[in-house]
């Protein structure tokens, strides 16, 4: 049929223009617009917040509140100062849910029939304490699901507590009891659902059909090869230039099972093979990547931003070496405990070490440190964008302390500014 051909022929032709090799900044500027990074909406709505979603396909969660809730700074990086109830608001309509993509992740409920494949592998594929409980004790498994089931919404807290017959020390994690062990594992096989808690972030529970449209769950599963194919064109789409080890990192599809699908995709034009400068690997290239362009971006990034979460490719793209203080002891951190990256333009030009003291309605500025050969202008973008994240938390004053090379001439600035 003719309309089945055209738009493969316009992948094709696209295909046919694209160049064949990337500059280390066209590559930068690539990957920044396929994030969604560049200039702010003015007025952000939840219409926008669902398209950073539609562009970047999730957003990862993480309960540390340092500043605020991680999973909240990539819809800050993006959109500034929209309201901050919107993911909220969009798990409550049905538009985005909760599940392990990249780690536990925030993304559109259109994606879930595509990681039905990763569900089906939860007795094999989830981690070994979370599968134990389900090869341990399956009847206790089914009675909690049955729970669940029943009340409709619950949390762990909310079954009767429970040890496995020889209970052993364990460490961090771990220390979960069966109530939590079954609960995750029944999560991570897909056979239930949660959301979050809005006062103690903690898991709810809850049937698919309390939180997930009919429609999807009505949707066929894909074949597994097919599904992890479509994923890895979220990932290229959400990434624009990448390796195949970016490509398979973002969904957390073994690169083994990566590889496959970006052949077709490639033999199907939906990605284009690319060499980038500096790359010591194969680069593929979204085919409907827009051509690189001037980068007007300005952002503080979450330490779990999809645009920098993966260390390696950060470090490559960016030329940005960065390691997240918090898992770290404190007398081997090298620039503070929760420290952010500042995007500028088209580059990662500083770093600051923040806290949010709620108490005392500050920003902290523990520490703040300048990248080589960043520019003049950099002070200036950094305290603009402090003052709007100052005010978009509610706090009423910000406050930098001594350490790093930038923070002397950022409090100037700061001070100057009042």
């Amino acid at each position: 049929m003719a309309g089945m051909e055209r738009p493969e022929r316009t992948a094709r032709s696209r295909r046919r223009s694209t160049p064949a090799a990337l500059s280390a900044r066209e590559a930068r500027r690539i990957a920044l617009a396929a994030q969604a990074l560049g200039a702010r909406p003015a007025k952000p709505t939840l219409r926008h917040v669902r398209r950073v979603f539609d562009t970047i396909s999730l957003i990862q969660i993480d309960s540390v509140n340092v500043v605020c809730r991680s999973q909240e700074l990539p819809l800050w990086a993006r959109l500034g100062a929209h309201g901050r109830d919107a993911l909220p608001q969009l798990c409550k309509r049905g538009a985005i849910f909760e599940y392990w993509a990249h780690e536990a992740s925030l993304l559109p409920v259109e994606l879930q029939p595509l990681l039905r494949w990763r569900m089906a592998d939860a007795a094999s594929g989830a981690w070994r304490s979370v599968r134990g409980i389900a090869q341990r004790d399956p009847g206790y498994v089914a009675a909690v699901r049955a729970e669940v089931h029943a009340r409709g919404a619950l949390t762990a807290r909310d079954l009767e507590r429970r040890e496995p017959p020889r209970a052993r020390k364990s460490q961090g994690w771990w220390s979960w009891d069966d109530r939590k062990r079954a609960l995750a594992y029944l999560f991570w096989a897909g056979e239930i659902t949660a959301t979050r808690s809005r006062t103690t972030f903690e898991r709810v529970y809850a049937p698919l059909d309390r939180v997930l449209p009919a429609h999807v769950l009505a949707a066929p599963t894909p074949e597994p090869d097919a599904a992890r194919r479509e994923l890895v064109a979220h990932a290229a789409r959400a990434l624009g230039v990448a390796t195949v080890r970016d490509l398979a990192d973002y969904f957390r599809i073994p690169v083994q099972r990566t590889r496959p699908g970006v052949a077709e995709l490639v033999d199907a034009g939906r990605l284009v093979p690319v060499t980038v400068e500096g790359w010591t690997e194969p680069g593929y290239l979204d085919a409907e990547a827009p051509p690189p362009r001037e980068a007007d971006a300005r952002a503080l990034l979450s330490p779990f931003d999809s645009l920098i979460w993966e260390r390696g490719r950060t470090e490559r793209v960016f030329g940005f070496r960065y390691r997240i203080g918090i898992y770290t002891p404190a007398a081997r951190r090298t620039h503070g405990y929760y420290v952010l990256p500042f995007l500028h333009g088209d580059a990662l030009v500083a770093r600051v070490d923040l806290k949010a003291d709620r108490a005392a309605g500050a920003l902290l500025v523990h520490a703040a440190y300048a990248e080589p050969g960043a520019p003049a202008s950099t002070v200036a973008a950094l305290a603009d964008e402090l003052t709007a994240f100052a005010r978009w938390l509610g706090l009423d004053r910000i406050v930098v302390g001594r350490r790093g090379d930038l923070a002397r001439r950022l409090a100037g600035v700061l001070r100057a500014a009042r």
